[in-house]
């Protein structure tokens, strides 16, 4: 349950009636609810895609460069500019999770880490966080050790340049870019519409 439930409206809660374990598909364990509808009282199958939480780190080497990573995502069937993360692993909290993915992914350890908060990647399918870390003066201490499903670049970038990956397009995953914003103004606030 998420900390915004006592503020929820019980009016739009769905009741589970029934439910069953579907594939495993790897990165996610399948859950099939039957759930009544509370305006209504149709029941309908919804799918729910299970993880453990995930990690994605802001991390900033000694000179202020982005440490970020390039990989293909095959959803998309391209690569992409994407900051450092990856999955917490049973029994790690968020923090040792994201050191460990920083390590293995670029090599970069060390600095100062800090939370950014978490968001929930998509809560239509999914019931876990992300957990976005801001690391603060990195440096390389090790050569990458990506996991067998994995072939990554790492990219040491300035600003300037992760801004130029946002606009070309080249950088646009959703979880970086929430990492991103909460470090920097991606974005300039564009002024209330006039009523």
């Amino acid at each position: 349950m998420s900390d915004h439930d006592n503020d929820a409206d019980d009016s739009l809660r769905w009741e589970r009636v029934a439910t069953q374990s579907g594939p495993d598909l790897i990165l996610f364990k399948t859950r099939f609810d039957e759930m009544r509808n509370p305006r209504n009282q149709r029941v309908m199958r919804r799918l729910v895609l299970e993880s453990v939480d995930w990690v994605n780190m802001v991390a900033r080497t000694t000179d202020g460069r982005l440490v970020m990573v390039e990989q293909f995502r095959f959803g998309i069937g391209n690569t992409t500019i994407e900051t450092p993360g990856g999955m917490v692993d049973s029994g790690e909290d968020s923090l040792a999770a994201a050191q460990r993915e920083l390590l293995e992914e670029t090599g970069f350890g060390g600095g100062a880490w800090s939370y950014l908060g978490s968001v929930e990647p998509n809560p239509a399918i999914h019931p876990h966080l992300c957990h976005h870390w801001l690391a603060e003066g990195v440096h390389r201490v090790a050569e990458p050790r990506p996991g067998q499903g994995e072939a990554i670049a790492v990219h040491v970038m300035s600003e300037s340049a992760m801004r130029d990956a946002i606009d070309s397009g080249r950088l646009r995953h959703a979880l970086a870019l929430s990492a991103l914003a909460r470090v920097y103004t991606l974005w300039p606030a564009r002024p209330a519409a006039s009523e």
